[in-house]
């Protein structure tokens, strides 16, 4: 089976990987020259996925993985075409289609007649039948008739990818019923993970946004009752950790925003004038940067002048993924307050911070009066906090710390609901 895969980025190369590691001859479009060489050159360009180091040179050696920024090259000879191009928000926060589009324009003209296209990418309900419709305009097909379409929602995480691939059941919905039946197939003959099917394209696609959204909402629902929580002087974290003790209790985390391309992004291509819940938990999340640095600056006095460390630009641990990172809004938040503001993270480099626009401590430990903890890494569990001169309180924006030893340490904790 001769398989393309369109984007092969940090879930487009893991899933080439997984489909070649099952037999199938995979040519990967990508439109990054530099990664389509390294893939080629038997080099895993993404080094914090694990199972990728291992597996890559063996199927470039054996011919069932290659890549190519040759649209064409990739696609003419395909069963199976596969998108998996990212769709994130605009400044307005309406979905920006430029890349999925883009990808779609150029593969379009190539697609051999009977080809099964499948979106992976989390899109607006409606978009995979509208990518169906402008691939058969441009390769000059009929959409059901000489080709099948589906959408199939990617389900996995950064760092763990493979091993989500063989854990979460795999959704399919097709344009229709033969296109859901092929895509079905695909799967299981892919896939060690259940393959559900479901009615149709769109229902697939709103399976995918109900997921992410619930996660916000539920998220949002945990600061609101850390917010309440901090009023009346209660722990949330442990009142959240008891309430869920029942089985029908489901409460996230609380902390200092919601960050990755999925969580924050998704919710919009659901929301409307008719979403209140969907846009409250939005408007929330995304003003617990502001809350926390107003903690900060209740706990300690006015930040005008006072030099703050966050520690984390990933938006989570173990993970080098800053897209949406609640590290931007917490540093601009804290820069806002007159703080003078360095961001370390132990997976970036000094320059890779700097593009972020945001400045990196000039050592580390460093003089500082306040930490922010965003993304407590791994590397940070042996850090002395007293190793910083002058620190006077942690912002501990993700409940990492125990705040009894962090007050044992002569330092003032400051907690989201606790």
């Amino acid at each position: 089976m001769n398989v393309a895969i369109v984007g092969l980025g940090k879930i487009g190369l893991p899933l080439a990987v997984q489909f070649a590691s099952k037999g199938a001859t995979v040519a990967g479009y990508d439109v990054d020259g530099a990664r389509v060489r390294l893939i080629n050159e038997k080099y895993n360009p993404l080094p914090a996925e694990p199972g990728l180091e291992e597996r890559i040179p063996g199927l470039v050696v054996s011919g069932h993985l290659r890549a190519t920024t040759d649209p064409r090259d990739a696609v003419a000879a395909a069963d199976v075409v596969v998108f998996i191009v990212p769709v994130d928000v605009d400044a307005t926060q309406r979905p920006d289609f430029a890349l999925l589009d883009a990808a779609v324009d150029a593969v379009a003209p190539h697609v051999p007649r009977g080809v099964l296209l499948i979106v992976e990418t989390t899109v607006p309900v409606g978009t995979t039948r509208r990518v169906a419709a402008r691939v058969g305009e441009l390769a000059g097909l009929t959409p059901g008739a000489d080709f099948s379409a589906a959408f199939s929602p990617e389900r996995v995480s950064s760092g763990r990818v493979l091993r989500d691939l063989a854990t979460y059941p795999k959704i399919v919905g097709g344009i229709d019923a033969h296109s859901t039946a092929r895509a079905a197939d695909f799967y299981r003959a892919m896939l060690d993970a259940t393959v559900m099917e479901v009615r149709d394209a769109e229902t697939a696609e709103f399976s995918k946004l109900a997921e992410t959204t619930y996660r916000d909402v539920n998220i949002a629902l945990a600061n609101e009752f850390a917010r309440i929580a901090d009023r009346l002087g209660v722990d949330a974290l442990q009142a959240i950790e008891a309430a869920n003790s029942q089985p029908y209790s489901h409460i996230h985390a609380p902390g200092v925003g919601v960050g990755g391309h999925c969580i924050p992004v998704y919710p919009y291509f659901l929301a409307g004038d008719d979403t209140e819940i969907i846009a409250a938990a939005r408007r929330l999340n995304d003003d617990m940067a502001h809350y926390a640095v107003g903690r900060l600056a209740a706990a300690i006095g006015s930040l005008e002048g006072r030099t703050v460390v966050v520690l984390g630009l990933a938006y989570r641990p173990g993970v080098k993924e800053s897209r949406h990172s609640s590290a931007l809004a917490l540093a601009s938040q804290l820069a806002a307050a007159g703080a003078t503001v360095y961001v370390h993270d132990s997976l970036y480099a000094p320059d890779e911070i700097r593009a972020h626009g945001l400045e990196p401590p000039p050592s580390f430990p460093c003089p500082a009066e306040a930490l922010v903890i965003q993304a407590w890494h791994a590397e940070y569990e042996s850090l002395d906090l007293r190793s910083f001169s002058g620190v006077r309180a942690i912002l501990d924006g993700r409940g990492a710390l125990d705040a009894a030893e962090v007050e044992r340490l002569g330092l003032t904790y400051v907690g989201i609901g606790r």
